[in-house]
């Protein structure tokens, strides 16, 4: 079972797609639901399979040859970084099903597009060929683009184009950055490869290109800038509250609780491992897009009267704390980071399922069309709250033990960072309690509110499994933690210490240029 686990999870959502396409429409639904619920049992078995011993080592390898020529392979593997989002991706994928159990709409492609972007999402974290890398993180954009520009919202094709448009140009780049890395590689080696691990070991020339720019510079911004994309990073982000709006619920929970992911993952899966000076030196920028990102974002929530955008918004700015936290160049930064991570994944995306349940009720996001809701609507009350508590980072849930070791990084590498960031925080606070002191409490004016129905069997079915994360990452993160620690160790020595060192050696005087 353990040689054919990860084709197993990459592959099954094909399977899926290949059996809804006999069944009725009403079916396929419940064909994409299984198919979903199989991936959650494989991640389950994964859980249990990964050494967290030896999480700095790739895992469970499986690969056959692709292009030979060119030293590309079809290979997966996992490891301490890529183990927590290929949990985290199977387990949010029958959530975003379910809260889009209400579209009645060409169900069977619906459906396939979701399962579609299930296998690209888990190829992207499999893959340990640089090449089949760049193959799935392009394949993710064709279901995501026809999720929103089929079945979202009235401007659906605008966010569409707006959302391809913008990742695109980071692939681009990012193309360019794999094709110099190819040939960089083949000077030094004398052949072409596309593993991972062999393409880390490239040395780069300190001669500088243009501008002061080496060659380490422009790959590291060519990978970058694509990744910086897909987090989004203040200003890269506009792209981002556009599509959340327009896409369908479903639609709205993988973008956050797992799409974003990928510009993280891909921070500290490429751009810093092969360009480790370069992140160095990039780190005053980095940070400082970070610091403004996570105030603006805060700010912009804040001003917000549509709860979608209030949670798109919120995205920049918490996802500006995972990039502080890789700036912080030391270990409780770069914990926190990826906790933070799997943390706003899980919350964020409850938070767009509970938006979309009272959408399908009412047919409206805004605030002034509600208030007094926890009167009609308590238990839907309830969980609002709980989970707003957990984006706002209160001690015991799992928003507060990411949050606290980025801002402990951030101190100890900076003070004024943390200064900066706790304020933006603050906000974060005020912007969740004004939702929800307008949604749920005050006068129950509107006769159509009066009779909205509480939580359903399929909502609490939903909401019940989020709970229990949020609870067991708050109360007790060293079940991710033991299994991930030495990745994190590893990453930290190797690739930020290592960056740091060699700077410093060379700012020195007589040290090489």
């Amino acid at each position: 079972m353990t040689d054919s686990l990860l084709p197993l999870l990459l592959f099954v959502p094909i399977i899926g797609i290949i059996l809804c396409l006999p069944f009725s429409q009403q079916l396929a639904r419940w064909v994409a639901l299984l198919t979903s619920l199989v991936g959650v049992v494989l991640a389950i078995i994964l859980y249990q399979e990964f050494d967290g011993s030896g999480s700095e080592k790739l895992q469970l390898a499986w690969s056959f040859p692709w292009i030979s020529s060119y030293g590309i392979k079809f290979a997966l593997a996992v490891d301490g970084l890529s183990f927590p989002l290929v949990l985290l991706t199977k387990v949010m994928m029958p959530i975003a099903l379910l809260a889009s159990w209400g579209e009645d709409r060409r169900l069977r492609s619906f459906m396939s597009c979701f399962l579609f972007l299930d296998f690209a999402m888990t190829g992207t974290f499999l893959a340990t060929d640089l090449f089949l890398f760049y193959v799935f993180w392009e394949l993710m954009l064709i279901p995501m683009i026809l999720l929103i520009g089929v079945w979202g919202s009235q401007n659906r094709i605008y966010a569409a184009l707006k959302f391809f448009l913008f990742t695109f140009a980071g692939s681009v780049l990012m193309l360019v950055a794999i094709l110099w890395l190819f040939g960089e590689y083949r000077a030094q080696f004398g052949a072409y490869t596309g593993e991972i691990a062999l393409l880390s070991k490239v040395v780069f020339s300190n001669q500088p290109i243009f501008w002061g720019l080496t060659t380490q510079d422009l790959i590291f911004w060519g990978f970058t800038l694509a990744f910086l994309i897909k987090v989004p990073l203040f200003p890269l982000h506009t792209w981002l509250p556009d599509a959340h709006v327009q896409a369908p619920t479903g639609g709205s929970v993988l973008l956050a609780a797992v799409l974003l992911k990928m510009g993280t993952y891909g921070l500290m899966r490429f751009s810093i491992p092969f360009c480790p000076e370069a992140f160095i030196k990039a780190v005053p920028i980095l940070s400082t897009l970070s610091l403004v990102g996570i105030v603006y974002g805060a700010w912009v929530a804040f001003q917000q009267t549509d709860m979608k955008k209030l949670v798109a918004y919120s995205s920049v700015s918490h996802l500006g704390f995972v990039v502080l936290g890789l700036c912080a160049l030391n270990r409780e930064g770069l914990t926190g980071s990826v906790l933070q991570v799997i943390n706003h994944g899980v919350s964020s995306g409850a938070l767009f399922v509970l938006v979309g349940i009272l959408y399908e009720r009412r047919h409206s996001r805004e605030f002034e069309d509600f208030g007094g809701l926890a009167t009609v609507m308590p238990r839907y009350a309830f969980f609002l709250v709980f989970v707003a508590c957990s984006s706002m980072a209160v001690p015991g849930l799992n928003g507060f033990v990411g949050e606290f070791l980025i801002l402990l990084g951030a101190f100890k590498a900076k003070p004024i960072w943390t200064y900066i960031a706790v304020s933006a925080a603050l906000f974060g606070a005020l912007y969740l309690l004004v939702m929800i002191r307008q949604v749920l409490f005050g006068p129950l004016n509107s006769g159509e509110n009066k009779n909205l129905k509480d939580l359903s069997t399929r909502d609490w079915v939903s909401l019940v499994p989020i709970t229990v994360m949020i609870l067991m990452l708050g109360m007790s993160p060293n079940f991710l933690l033991r299994k991930i620690d030495p990745a994190l160790d590893s990453f930290w020595k190797t690739s930020l210490q290592k960056g740091q060192s060699s700077v410093e050696a060379k700012a020195k005087p007589g040290g090489k240029v």
